[in-house]
């Protein structure tokens, strides 16, 4: 049992037990509170829970805050309002990060408290609005949480709270209940969660789960996502499908299962005729890698051509993202996430923003380019589509509406950006060609560049502009023998910020070597 346990007290006043809680919206911090609480009156001690509500969803974690202590007949307890920096005695956070930012603020400290975090990632706003890939560190968490805490009691509650059917709320009251950190016996929180009324069975389960798991494996690694390729099947029921299989296994082995996941999303994009263009290029690709020793440096080329060439042949236009909205799997998903049950109407209302370039992009492409020739035409279609639409896809005219859409999406060759996206993408490997035969570590970082493009309508414009502007560095590096390390420099420089002033740092720095 811990000191605060064990009764800490506080000059004459009677010992007290402090415990911050933070959590987002929709993980229960109000409800573990509550249940707490209601553990702690059970148990003839005084109680009182107080919040402070984050910003909003997800861009700051509610902190609820509760103060404990035995009651006296003489005396009544005056808890305090909100957490203070080194006097907590238990932090309970929701998401790895929290129990970092946790650290930040003081609350947890190495002689005093017991830090209870769950290791899975909710990323913040600022982790999803960076243009690459700005999640937070979670080993330098894990590390830190380590030494600042007295005691650290961390798993992925978040996956034993679902895999039970309950809310990681109830997982993190059976990590609370399993330190003894609180003077309770179990079956006084097990009490408080079958007075609660909703979801006892479930929440019971993951309680369970959660104090056995604390018990015999309190601090265990963080779980990060495993990326398998699947192989391409030796057999399919179609005769073209069998064939691309074929084609991939003539290629290196390094390559094959990158190119099988490029080849299976672009027979989902278009057809199976559309993997084949695919293959073509990265086969005349992989012809240069050879030439250029790319058997003793593990085809690296051609695996980076696999990955790109195939992110760029898939481009998001319109009929691609309705045809994403109204998918069964995505249906099935959005329910999951919403905890739905059988015969439950759960709505989804879609955002779309189209513009005027991307109605003249979806059209034939000498259409579009009529359109376009003429601005007093295409200012006056974009007055009349440029504005914001949400579509209820799970009523009858929404979804006929995302279905007409989607089936634009076959007849997607003949459009105006289809032939601008295959211009732009010949123009981006005679670039990676060239770099390749200067120097062989500068073209696998060109075919990297294509990162830089992404989404579309506004977001496609930014990261297209950004790309561009890489691009052009790239002749100038090919002479330095670290050509390669600059473009790498250049291209985390235009992740790292929307407004690409560190690009244009790096940009300037590399024009006057």
């Amino acid at each position: 049992m811990s000191e605060a346990a064990s009764g800490r007290s506080f000059g004459a006043g009677p010992p007290r037990i402090s415990i911050a809680i933070l959590a987002m919206g929709g993980q229960g911090g109000g409800v573990l509170a509550d249940w707490i609480v209601a553990a702690a009156e059970s148990q003839g001690w005084a109680a009182q829970s107080t919040s402070v509500p984050g910003v909003a969803q997800r861009t700051g974690a509610t902190i609820y805050y509760i103060e404990t202590a035995p009651k006296r007949s003489d005396a009544e307890p005056v808890f305090a309002l909100m957490p203070t920096p080194g006097d907590v005695d238990v932090v309970i956070a929701a998401e790895l990060m929290e129990a970092g930012r946790s650290v930040l603020r003081g609350l947890v400290t190495p002689d005093r408290t017991t830090l209870i975090a769950s290791t899975h990632r909710a990323l913040a706003v600022t982790e999803k609005q960076a243009p690459g890939d700005g999640a937070g560190d979670p080993d330098v968490v894990s590390v830190a949480t380590e030494f600042a805490a007295k005691r650290l009691v961390a798993f992925d509650m978040e996956r034993l709270a679902k895999s039970n059917g309950s809310v990681i709320s109830a997982a993190m009251l059976g990590a609370l209940a399993a330190t003894g950190d609180v003077p309770f016996p179990r079956a006084a929180f097990e009490e408080a969660i079958r007075a609660g009324g909703a979801g006892v069975d479930a929440s019971l389960k993951a309680f369970a789960a959660a104090f056995d798991e604390a018990n015999a494996n309190p601090v265990q690694p963080v779980r990060r996502p495993d990326k398998r390729f699947k192989a391409w099947p030796e057999f399919f029921r179609e005769a073209e499908l069998d064939r691309i299989g074929a084609r991939i296994r003539g290629f290196p082995a390094e390559a094959q299962p990158m190119l099988a996941a490029g080849a299976r999303k672009l027979v989902d994009y278009l057809d199976a005729a559309y993997a084949h263009e695919y293959l073509d290029r990265v086969g005349a690709l992989c012809e240069l890698d050879r030439a250029h020793g790319g058997a003793g440096r593990g085809f690296a080329f051609t695996v980076a051509a696999a990955k790109y060439v195939a992110g760029a042949m898939a481009y998001d236009d319109v009929p691609r993202v309705a045809d994403l909205k109204i998918r069964a799997s995505r249906q099935a998903r959005v329910r999951g996430e919403v905890g739905a049950s059988e015969g439950t109407i759960v709505a989804t209302t879609e955002y779309f923003h189209p513009r005027a370039e991307e109605l003249c992009g979806s059209l034939p492409k000498a259409w579009g380019e009529w359109i376009e020739a003429r601005p007093a035409v295409f200012r006056t279609l974009d007055k009349i589509v440029n504005r914001g639409r949400r579509i209820r896809s799970n009523t009858i005219a929404g979804y006929l509406m995302l279905a007409f859409v989607a089936q634009l999406g076959p007849r997607r060759r003949r459009s105006l950006r289809h032939a601008r996206e295959a211009a732009h993408r010949e123009a981006w490997l005679n670039v990676a060609a060239e770099a390749l035969a200067a120097r062989y570590e500068l073209g696998v970082e060109t075919l990297g560049c294509r990162r830089l493009v992404k989404g579309y309508s506004d977001t496609h414009a930014r990261g297209l502009s950004k790309f561009d502007r890489v691009m052009s560095a790239v002749p100038l590096l090919a002479a330095r023998e670290d050509g390669a390390a600059w473009l790498d420099r250049l291209k985390r420089a235009a992740l790292a910020d929307e407004t690409g002033a560190k690009l244009d740092g790096v940009l300037k720095t590399i024009a006057s070597l």
